[in-house]
């Protein structure tokens, strides 16, 4: 999106609480030695950034509350009252978790976007026809628990609660644990009907997790896009069964190493994604006893695929299951999810260049909780913001300043029209 006559104000106005809000967050999670993001659902690191999203709703006059699921939902105006009478809020909003070693871009990008273009709509002495919130998101990336948007999942009852409760992280702890740890009550984990009443309309700016704004236009690229649809994509996970044994006695014949099975699927992975038009990716294993000079009893792997058919993702796992010679197990699955046409149009020619030329509209592979709201029914889009380098989940992520102020601008111009 190119800014139009009369909105270099809308574009600077915003600055302000943008980049204040921007480095409150930056070391918030960051580790040291790589620069990266460990910002995991139901630590203390968690609890600090939703103190975070706390104290910037309560500097506005928003009111909080928190689901079933965990997520956060700051309010202005009576979103009950609302929903009572047949006019359901707008949302906006996104995640503050990371992948490990994630960037800064990935999920809070669209929260501090939707404070921030609140403020600007503010400042003008705008005043909504039916209520806005704020959402933030819990455990999104699922980088602990591993299941990716394990609130709006729970929230909707797509992710069952005592699955939910008896999901494990790497050091044995059960999401039931980690939630009693941080002071909440795991029995009331699940779906939650009255705060998804509350939502007529979801809407999350996110950074772009790819390189098609920078193409998009003809070439000459465009800060904003708007989401088509999410490809399927899913989880995997792969166990491989040894057996124990001295690296440096037994015989090449004599080992049961379920190692060379994980190599066979990792290549797999990669040839198998190239012949079904997909892409897949093992990028977590835990190897045990994981000693250098021990075969191991056991390998766990997972895998991650999805593309632009669901068939050929499923093609893709089928045929790393039978490389590695085991039966891939389901964690996580989305089918494709159409965001909705009529509001992805109305958002594209909004946001356009006013010349009678839409905002592009584009796919994208990355999965997000505005895809699992769409998929319950709840009228949903997504705005994406430039990523000059196209890299994600890295500390390598990146969007320039300009694009993130256009990003809030256009956000504002979005939920001024909606709500």
């Amino acid at each position: 999106m190119r800014a139009h006559e009369g909105q270099d104000d809308d574009v600077d106005r915003p600055a302000t609480s943008f980049e204040q809000m921007w480095a409150d967050l930056l070391p918030m999670g960051r580790h040291p030695s790589t620069g990266g993001y460990r910002r995991y659902a139901w630590t203390p690191t968690d609890a600090g950034l939703r103190e975070w999203f706390t104290g910037e709703a309560g500097r506005r006059g928003l009111d909080v509350t928190t689901d079933r699921a965990g997520n956060l939902w700051a309010w202005t105006g009576d979103p009950d009252s609302a929903a009572a009478a047949g006019r359901p809020g707008l949302v906006v909003g996104s995640h503050l978790d990371s992948v490990p070693d994630g960037g800064a871009f990935d999920g809070p990008l669209g929260v501090v976007s939707a404070f921030a273009a609140l403020d600007q709509l503010r400042a003008r002495g705008w005043s909504p026809r039916r209520p806005v919130g704020v959402a933030c998101f819990a455990d999104e990336e699922g980088a602990r628990f591993g299941v990716a948007c394990a609130g709006s999942r729970l929230l909707t009852g797509v992710l069952d609660a005592d699955r939910a409760r008896s999901l494990t992280d790497d050091d044995g702890t059960t999401m039931a644990e980690a939630l009693t740890a941080c002071g909440r009550d795991p029995g009331t984990l699940g779906a939650d009907e009255e705060a998804l009443r509350r939502i007529g309309t979801f809407l999350e700016l996110h950074v772009e997790q790819g390189r098609g704004l920078v193409h998009a236009d003809g070439g000459r690229g465009a800060a904003v896009g708007v989401a088509s649809a999410i490809w399927p994509h899913g989880r995997w996970r792969l166990d491989l069964r040894g057996r124990a044994d001295h690296a440096g006695t037994t015989r090449l014949a004599d080992r049961e190493d379920p190692m060379p099975a994980l190599a066979a699927a990792i290549l797999e992975a990669r040839a198998a994604a190239g012949r079904h038009g997909s892409l897949a990716t093992v990028g977590k294993v835990r190897v045990e006893p994981n000693g250098v000079n021990a075969i191991p009893s056991a390998v766990t792997a997972w895998l991650d695929a999805r593309g632009p058919s669901e068939d050929g993702v499923r093609a893709v796992v089928a045929d790393v299951g039978g490389a590695a010679g085991t039966t891939p197990v389901l964690e996580s699955w989305t089918p494709t999810t159409a965001f909705d046409r009529g509001l992805r149009d109305r958002l594209a020619t909004l946001l356009g260049d006013g010349d009678g030329s839409a905002a592009p509209v584009l796919p994208t592979g990355a999965g997000h909780d505005a895809g699992i709201l769409a998929a319950a029914g709840i009228p949903s889009a997504m705005l994406f913001v430039r990523n000059p380098t196209g890299v994600s989940h890295s500390p390598a992520e990146h969007a320039e300043p300009a694009d993130c102020l256009a990003g809030v601008a256009a956000l504002a111009r979005a939920v001024e029209a909606l709500a």
